[in-house]
């Protein structure tokens, strides 16, 4: 079964609200919760995040930091806003 934008959506807004306020998920954390084979669905978890930022429903950081997601380079992780 194909996974769906919403999904994956839905995903990554659920993980993080059953963390503490402020703590953060990898964006292989969303896919793998989605798929076994979660490699395929990378991109598209950073695509959908990238429209949650645009939303301000959703912070992309490096090393604790607020980053651009499309300026980030390496690793990045997501959390909610504060």
């Amino acid at each position: 079964m194909a996974v769906t934008d919403a999904q994956i959506e839905r995903t990554i807004l659920a993980l993080l609200e059953q963390r503490d306020p402020g703590k953060t998920i990898c964006p292989s954390d969303a896919a793998r919760a989605l798929s076994d084979d979660f490699r395929p669905l990378m991109e598209r978890v950073r695509g959908v995040a990238r429209e949650l930022v645009a939303r301000g429903e959703l912070e992309v950081t490096q090393k604790g930091r607020v980053v651009d997601p499309d300026a980030a380079r390496g690793p990045i992780r997501f959390r909610l806003p504060e």
